[in-house]
């Protein structure tokens, strides 16, 4: 490894130090401060194309330098063998370093460019394009002066290992996508799903050690995240789903994003492609499309222009029910999902806007074919307002490759449309009604006025509708009185009505408004 030449002097001269570990509030607050930063120079929604990329630059570059000490102290002060590359996670070319960036004081963005372009390919198989393509050049809209600012700001918090553990940097990332997604909203459902939503879905899936994860539009990365998490909370080590985690997603800037979100909670072998799914799919077994324990997804909805022009002839089989619309990618979506359903274990969760529960022509064909395979094992109702770009109520599709025994045949339906907390922008699931979703799910029971387990034969003779008010009506809350109740009811009534006509009539009166007769 080379040795920037700038990075020795850094170190020694005091800019590396092993600060006291900062909190979450304070590197939240840090963060969000240099997106203001770019504020009024820079529209909102391409925050994240700047703060992102610096924020892992500077990331990278304090660990690194917290490798190099390391490497001193274990050698006794040998910098040759403080220089070996088996001594870093990721390699930093000379004058690529974060120190060496900070001593320009022209052409800033042009160094910066040069730099991120030295690490991407001097770790070629990991990091090649994670910087995604930003205009670091462009001096109109990022001229010296703010570039020095935004570096000054970075510099001003150490976020090596020992100052930014990963699950707190992880969460300020986290953090930093949802106030990007609150600045940005309609264009934030192009990359974010609210995480009580995915912590719903991986819930129900429940991915356990050593399974296999697949997310094939993946955003930011928030599925395959909670997915980690899920497994290290429930079911222990989550680093035995390392090299089992897949995923892809068109956007290049977003699928740069969501690999630095995986490398910065700690993330460390996966494989997140940037491509379009229904086009190129990205990850194969031989001839065959590969296959995984869980595949979880929260595709655009009603996608048009999604790929009808290279489905009629899918070499990989994914129109097996049938051709979608082409005014809308929804059962594409679906059919490649469930093709990358693993035969025995394969399980899926995907959202989809509730038009895909009752459209007839061919996504009703579709749909048809799916049920009569008894795949499907759930349909989960959500409330308005939930995702970003869309007020309207979406659902949760479950399938699973073999149902349990007592859940062949037969479609849970679930209506949790009243379980939200209303917002002023955007309406949120919390905590409570995650967790009352799931146990409806996990129940597989009826519920009066919530849910209905509900046979394929029945669906069938609803012209395969998936509708939920065809199956779940809502739950009566008036109350019905007995007839001597209603009875007594309209007795007190009327006996109150004459009481206020005599106190007026008096009333009157004694104003000598009206006379007695």
């Amino acid at each position: 490894m080379a040795l920037g030449k700038n990075q020795k002097l850094n170190i020694e001269g005091g800019l590396f130090q092993a600060d006291k570990a900062v909190t979450l509030s304070q590197l939240e607050s840090h963060l969000w401060e240099a997106a203001n930063i770019l504020r009024g120079t820079v529209d909102a929604a391409d925050f994240k194309t700047y703060v992102f990329p610096l924020l892992f630059f500077k990331r990278i570059s304090d660990v690194h330098d917290e490798e190099y000490q390391a490497a001193l102290m274990e050698s006794g002060g040998d910098q040759e063998y403080a220089n070996f590359p088996q001594n870093y996670r990721f390699q930093i070319p000379e004058d690529c370093h974060w120190g060496d960036v900070r001593t320009v004081a022209m052409n800033v963005g042009q160094a910066l460019q040069k730099a991120m372009r030295g690490i991407e390919q001097a770790n070629p198989e990991t990091l090649y394009g994670i910087f995604g393509d930003a205009q670091w050049n462009n001096k109109d809209r990022l001229p010296d002066s703010l570039l020095k600012n935004l570096i000054e700001h970075f510099s001003g918090i150490n976020l090596g290992n020992q100052a930014a553990q990963a699950d707190i940097l992880g969460q300020s990332y986290e953090y930093l996508i949802k106030k990007f997604a609150d600045a940005t909203n309609k264009k934030a459902g192009e990359f974010y799903t609210p995480r009580s939503v995915v912590r719903l879905m991986v819930n129900i899936l429940d991915p356990k050690e050593g399974e296999s994860i697949y997310d094939p539009t993946c955003g930011t990365g928030g599925m395959l995240l909670e997915a980690i998490h899920h497994v290290k909370a429930n079911h222990g080590d989550d680093r035995t789903l390392w090299g089992k985690l897949f995923a892809q997603e068109k956007n290049l800037t977003t699928s740069a994003i969501a690999r630095m979100n995986l490398f910065l909670h700690g993330a460390s072998d996966f494989q997140v492609v940037r491509g379009d799914t229904l086009r190129n799919p990205a990850f194969f077994s031989g001839d065959n499309l590969a296959k995984f324990d869980c595949v979880i997804a929260n595709p655009p909805f009603s996608l048009e222009k999604w790929g009808e022009e290279v489905w009629a002839s899918d070499p990989f089989g994914r129109n097996f029910a049938g051709m979608p619309p082409a005014k809308s990618g929804d059962y594409a979506f679906v059919q490649h999902m469930i093709c990358s359903m693993a035969p025995k274990t394969g399980r899926m969760a995907v959202v989809l806007p509730h038009g895909a529960l009752f459209r007839m022509g061919k996504e009703g064909e579709i749909r048809e074919k799916i049920l009569g395979m008894d795949l499907l094992e759930a349909v989960i109702g959500l409330g308005p307002n939930l995702f970003y770009g869309t007020g309207l109520a979406a659902c949760i599709l479950v399938f699973r490759q073999r149902k349990a025994k007592d859940r062949k045949h037969k479609v849970l339906i679930i209506d949790a449309s009243k379980e939200f907390k209303t917002g002023r922008a955007q309406n949120e699931l919390l905590p409570e009604h995650v967790e009352r979703i799931y146990q409806w799910y996990r129940a597989y029971q009826d519920v009066p006025g919530i849910a209905r387990v509900v046979t394929l034969e029945e669906i069938a003779a609803n012209d395969h509708n998936l509708n939920i008010p065809r199956y779940v009506e809502p739950k009566n809350e008036q109350v019905v009185l007995t007839v001597d109740q209603a009875m007594k009811k309209l007795q007190t009534s009327a006996e109150a009505a004459f009481s206020a006509e005599e106190k007026l009539a008096s009333m009157l009166l004694k104003e000598g408004l009206i006379t007695k007769c």
